[in-house]
């Protein structure tokens, strides 16, 4: 399985090991992953996802999966993620039709 966020597809990025004398090796910075079960309220139906820990603190600080996922650019968005906010658009949309 790919150590990639379902909602932001954040992936791992590679820097260096340093050591005393200077010397430089090439290393990898995994993405810190959380198996989460996140609720749409719009929805009325949870998701379960595999996201980063820092875009579940955004997520948190949004106000909820449903806002996050209004608030946020389809380019930075996951296949996954944005058939969700497709889905979310749909439920306003007939909400306020009705």
């Amino acid at each position: 399985m790919a150590r990639r966020c379902d909602l932001l597809d954040t992936g791992p990025m590679t820097g260096n090991n340093v050591s005393h004398a200077k010397n430089r090796t090439r290393r990898r910075f995994e993405v810190n992953l959380c198996n989460v079960t996140l609720a749409s309220d719009s929805l009325g139906q949870k998701f379960k996802m595999r996201i980063a820990a820092k875009t579940l603190r955004t997520v948190d600080f949004k106000g909820g999966l449903d806002s996050f996922l209004m608030g946020t650019k389809n380019s930075k968005l996951t296949d996954k993620a944005k058939k969700i906010k497709k889905q979310i658009i749909k439920s306003q949309e007939a909400i306020e039709a009705a």
